[in-house]
């Protein structure tokens, strides 16, 4: 797969914005393997026989990006043969937009009065928490745990998640595509695919909000994706890294070898 083309629809229809990493292009022209490694939203759209939903992807281990408040409020579904890890990327963070989407998704009139006090600012306050996905020991420690799983896989497909699958999801999914030697413009066509695939899917929400006398237009920013917030993550890394390969090495503690067997996991012969 080329920038020209994006993964196949969702094979799960109430997790639209789940799909496949496989099929892009890496290093040396050798495609990700598909059906390796996932990207999700949670869980929350799935019914309860979430083993029949979920066989498809024929998953063994599940990363699960969220705050402990966000697993409590909503764990992950027990599956037999499924090891969940848990990951906080924000554990360092106060607060944070990302963390505080399933109050947000449950509550419009939260959104409401959030985006009224922050006055045209959400877009640079998902841009800081994008370059703490970089910098923030928990965000480092977490990515660190998550990619020392990849290497670890040797029993099965894995998929990765947060609460709508866009922000700290879409961090890993970039710096994975990354670190397989996808190019940048194929990495930034996965990112903003949500948009094509999540805001849909999040119309009732949008409806409700505008029931309630606000702008919808106001949304997008807190529960899509946008260009910006992925040049804050690539900026912060270039400033602090250099590149993607010495991120990894410093930043999480993946050295070059690590970042060569990676490669010749996830990507075909």
């Amino acid at each position: 797969m080329t920038t020209a083309g994006l993964p196949a629809l969702s094979p799960i229809s109430v997790l639209p914005n789940l799909r496949d990493l496989g099929g892009w292009t890496g290093a040396g022209g050798r495609p990700v393997r598909a059906g390796k490694l996932f990207r999700s939203t949670d869980f929350r759209s799935v019914p309860a026989g979430a083993r029949d939903v979920l066989a498809p992807l024929c998953l063994r281990t599940v990363y699960d990006l969220r705050s402990a408040a966000e697993r409590r409020a909503l764990p992950d579904p027990a599956i037999d043969g499924v090891t969940g890890v848990p990951l906080d990327v924000l554990a360092d963070r106060a607060q944070a937009v990302p963390g505080d989407l399933g109050r947000i998704l449950d509550d419009p009139e939260v959104v409401h009065r959030l985006t009224a006090q922050m006055d045209g600012a959400v877009a640079e306050l998902m841009a800081d928490t994008y370059r703490g996905f970089v910098t923030m020991g928990s965000a480092k420690a977490s990515y660190r745990r998550f990619y020392l799983g990849l290497l670890g896989e040797d029993h099965g497909p894995a998929l990765f998640h947060c609460t709508t699958g866009k922000d700290r999801t879409g961090w890993a999914a970039a710096s994975f595509l990354s670190v397989m030697g996808v190019d940048r413009d194929a990495v930034y066509a996965d990112y903003l695919e949500t948009n094509n695939r999540l805001l849909p899917a999040l119309a009732p929400l949008f409806d409700r909000f505008a029931s309630l006398g606000g702008d919808p237009e106001l949304l997008k920013p807190l529960l899509g994706v946008d260009r910006s917030y992925l040049d804050a993550a690539f900026g912060e890394l270039e400033k602090n890294f250099g590149d993607v390969a010495t991120y990894f090495a410093e930043g999480l503690g993946i050295d070059a070898d690590a970042q060569a067997r990676l490669r010749d996991t996830f990507l075909s012969d």
